[in-house]
C-alpha cells in the first residue's frame, strides 16, 4: 500500500464517523476538578457556554453538574463563573477531594 504525500492529504483530521468523540473518555487526564455550588449559582450558563468539552450538564435549562467522563479540569468554567454576589458557584479543587 503507497502512503498519499502531504499534497494529497486533506487538511485537519478525518472525522471516520459522526458522533465518535463520545467515545474518548478524557477525565483521567484532570488533576484538578470543578465543585459546583448551587446556592452561588445564577443560572447564567455561562459555563455550559464556554466549556470546551461540553461537561456541564444541564437539565431544563439549568446547571445541574458535571460530565467527569470528559472533563478534563481546565478551569475555564470556574474562571467564566459570576456566581451571586462575587461568591462564585464553580471552584476547582484537586482531584479526589
Amino acid at each position: 500500500m503507497k502512503l498519499k504525500g502531504w499534497k494529497e492529504i486533506t487538511p485537519g483530521a478525518t472525522v471516520t464517523e459522526p458522533g465518535s468523540s463520545k467515545n474518548f473518555k478524557t477525565g483521567s487526564w484532570r488533576t484538578l476538578k470543578p465543585k459546583f455550588i448551587n446556592e452561588n449559582c445564577i443560572q447564567c450558563l455561562y459555563c455550559w457556554l464556554f466549556c470546551p468539552d461540553m461537561a456541564v450538564t444541564v437539565e431544563n435549562g439549568k446547571m445541574t453538574g458535571f460530565n467527569f467522563e470528559f472533563c478534563k479540569g481546565c478551569g475555564i468554567c470556574a474562571l467564566e463563573c459570576p456566581g451571586k454576589k462575587g461568591n462564585k458557584a464553580i471552584v476547582m479543587e484537586e482531584e479526589g477531594k
